[in-house]
């Protein structure tokens, strides 16, 4: 019974906060947060720093994440330092590459990837797993294909709420429908997104806001989410491996199919360095999940699980994840603020 209750509010939360991110981010209004100012200027105005939306969305999934994972690694008996140690390597690993791989690929400084940031954590996560079992794990060894489950599921359920970022800034957009197939214009056409505020990045690259297009943030939402719910119920099964594998599998794959319906420069080539980032990852996460889960393991107990996570140490941990994250990716560096402040005599 706990098990249904907790599948069945994870998926009530998630249709919740994508019916409020589909029908109200898109709209200008939505795009920032809070203007700081930061410096006078010669005519009494002040130049400010935009504080954004995307920024709060953003640490909101990054959290979601770390208590999906730090949920269900204890419910599978991870202890709670290793769990800690395992998400604390990988957000070293992945933050940084968000900004270094768009670089490398786009060729812009201020832009983030998560396409890129979890290619590096799909290529450091096994071994991540594999070093915190050697060197932190009291008594017995814990299961990899759990924590590799488990860091698979709430990627899932991250990127897919970080989607709703993207609605706030405008990025990751997809074709206009007046430029897809008829039937594929047909078909999206009701759900189809339109972006209005002329600093959201669809309209500064390409132009197209107040223009209809694919929804692509939203159909990655869907389908991730779909895809950590079902990895959910495999991991508490104790099904780890095929948990993994379903939820890596799922979501590089939409990464590779993806990109063909988007609009914003992704690279140069016919098939983008995403693309075979994504290709990658699925052949990499085969061999994971065929290397670490050939073992019978026992039931994992929510309860357990909840325990760990119910507890000063994580709680805290998260709130200050959630600040950092908000600090690194929500302090706007292609938009800024021109701020003018005065008395209103009447209230006086």
């Amino acid at each position: 019974m706990t098990e249904t209750i907790f599948l069945l509010g994870l998926a009530a939360c998630s249709a919740l906060y994508l019916i409020w991110g589909w029908t109200t981010l898109p709209a200008e209004r939505w795009q920032i947060a809070a203007s700081v100012p930061v410096r006078k200027s010669d005519d009494g105005s002040w130049a400010g720093a935009n504080l954004t939306w995307y920024g709060i969305l953003t640490a909101n999934a990054y959290v979601a994440a770390g208590a999906l994972a730090l949920l269900l690694m204890g419910a599978a008996g991870i202890p709670f330092r290793s769990v800690a140690a395992i998400v604390f390597l990988l957000l070293a690993a992945c933050i940084p590459a968000s900004r270094l791989v768009a670089q490398l690929v786009e060729g812009k400084a201020n832009t983030f990837t998560v396409g890129g940031a979890v290619f590096v954590g799909i290529l450091f996560a096994p071994w991540i797993v594999m070093l915190v079992n050697r060197l932190l794990a009291e008594g017995a060894p814990f299961p990899p294909s759990a924590a590799l489950a488990a860091i698979g599921i709430a990627y899932a359920f991250g990127e897919g709420y970080g989607r709703l970022a993207c609605l706030s800034f405008g990025c990751c957009y997809g074709k206009p429908l007046c430029a897809c197939h008829p039937k594929v214009a047909t078909l999206f056409s009701p759900i189809a997104l339109t972006f209005t505020g002329k600093t959201k990045k669809i309209a500064y690259a390409s132009g197209l806001d107040g223009v209809k297009v694919l929804p692509v943030q939203g159909i990655t939402y869907f389908l991730y989410c779909g895809a950590g719910l079902a990895g959910s119920y495999l991991f508490l099964k104790a099904q780890y491996s095929a948990a993994f594998l379903l939820t890596l599998s799922v979501t590089q794959a939409w990464r590779v199919v993806s990109e063909f319906f988007r609009d914003d420069y992704r690279g140069a080539g016919r098939l983008s360095a995403y693309q075979w980032m994504g290709m990658f990852g699925v052949c990499y996460g085969a061999w994971a999940a065929w290397r670490f889960g050939r073992k019978l393991e026992p039931l994992p107990d929510l309860g357990t699980g909840l325990k760990a996570l119910w507890n000063p140490m994580p709680i805290l941990l998260l709130q200050g994840l959630w600040g950092g994250i908000f600090l690194y990716t929500g302090l706007s560096r292609v938009t800024a603020a021109r701020l003018n402040f005065h008395v209103q005599t009447d209230k006086v």
